[in-house]
């Protein structure tokens, strides 16, 4: 009783004085969010949590997307980019393969509303990518194809006319897209005939003619760029191959094909299929999901890749099955989305590019199909 009597007088005085009443979270200082989907098959939704200026996460809530996700249990859409963050951190875009629409949302910290729901312009979109006020779409259903829209100031996204083309064949497995940093150059990698096409961007928002590229090594899954403009790709590796995935890193020149800088850098890992940069252009990190690994390398100046301290970084508990990894804008944490178990990891970024594990949020539905990780 005294000590109530104490914590409310407390108040009171700090009231009267004028004093912030501070929680916990404003302790840690609230940082900004963790934004992940997933990608239930009746109703999509995204879940958002608030995080800490220490990296971790809290106040979990849900938000629904309005439209339906594929359902499934372990990447079910097999790709990087389902979940997109604006480069100003105003919009969160997020696709709905099972009901064929984009959802666009406002971003305030950890909340979202809602604010645009319009279709693909295909079928089963599984990732977007954005530059300016520039918005694509990878559709991998049906004739597999990318579809431009405009994204204005209120977040409502509109379809730009001709702005639809496709990639080399309807079965092509396409897997992820990606805005070079000028946004005069779009790629997209294509798991099954293992291929990397550029598209250039016109001024009207549409594309010119593919130019297909093979890859240099097996595998090919999701194509990110450094902010030097070197593309950097994750492969799979060969068939059968015991932790024989990869990445590699490419030049884009003037006619749109593609010069290998680091061909085919072993992981040490198995299922490499997601890469994430640091905003900086360091370091790039690899996320292995059938090894329960995240890599990480450094990225020199010509684009070529070393790896960091023996190449594999974290280890995860068996079964994790990491999906997409996503790093914070200061580039001091990163974040995985471990589907296998329902979990989020978090990691701190050391100024060697090496990581330090700082625990998880388990409270997440394991083996359920989600897919996508944004980080605020």
């Amino acid at each position: 009783m005294v000590r109530n009597s104490r914590i409310v007088w407390m108040v009171m005085l700090a009231i009267s004085m004028g004093l912030p009443l501070k929680s916990k979270a404003d302790e840690r200082g609230v940082a900004g969010a963790v934004f992940v989907m997933t990608n239930a098959a009746d109703k999509n939704e995204i879940i958002a949590y608030q995080r800490n200026a220490d990296g971790s996460l809290g106040n979990k809530q849900r938000f629904a997307t309005g439209g339906r996700g594929s359902g499934g249990t372990t990447d079910p859409l097999g790709s990087q980019g389902s979940l997109t963050l604006t480069d100003d951190h105003s919009f969160l875009l997020a696709v709905n393969a099972g009901s064929g629409q984009i959802s666009v949302f406002r971003v305030h910290q950890a909340t979202l509303d809602l604010v645009d729901l319009i279709s693909c312009g295909g079928s089963e979109p599984v990732a977007v990518a954005q530059h300016g006020s520039l918005v694509y779409v990878l559709n991998a259903g049906g004739n597999s194809n990318v579809v431009g829209f405009h994204l204005d100031r209120n977040g409502n996204l509109k379809q730009i006319r001709n702005a639809i083309s496709f990639v080399t064949t309807a079965n092509s497995g396409a897997a992820s897209l990606s805005f070079n940093p000028d946004g005069q150059t779009l790629l997209v990698t294509e798991k099954i005939t293992n291929e990397i096409d550029a598209f250039p961007v016109h001024t009207d928002g549409t594309l010119g003619p593919i130019v297909a590229n093979p890859a240099v090594g097996p595998g090919t899954f999701a194509v990110a760029f450094a902010p030097s403009g070197i593309a950097i790709v994750a492969e799979t590796g060969p068939a059968g191959g015991n932790n024989a995935s990869a990445i590699s890193s490419y030049t884009v020149l003037s006619n749109l094909s593609l010069s290998a800088v680091s061909a085919s850098v072993p992981t040490l890992g198995a299922a490499t299929c997601w890469v994430a940069v640091t905003p900086n252009g360091q370091f790039v990190y690899s996320s292995n999901a059938g090894s329960s690994t995240i890599s990480g390398f450094s990225i020199a100046a010509s684009g070529a890749l070393t790896p960091l301290s023996g190449t594999i970084l974290a280890t995860l508990p068996s079964g994790s099955t990491n999906l997409d990894v996503a790093i914070t804008l200061d580039g001091k944490f990163l974040y995985s989305l471990d589907s296998g178990t329902g979990a989020v990891s978090i990691f701190g970024i050391g100024q060697d590019g090496l990581l330090t594990s700082l625990g998880e949020v388990a409270n997440l539905h394991a083996n359920a199909g989600m897919n996508g990780i944004a980080v605020l």
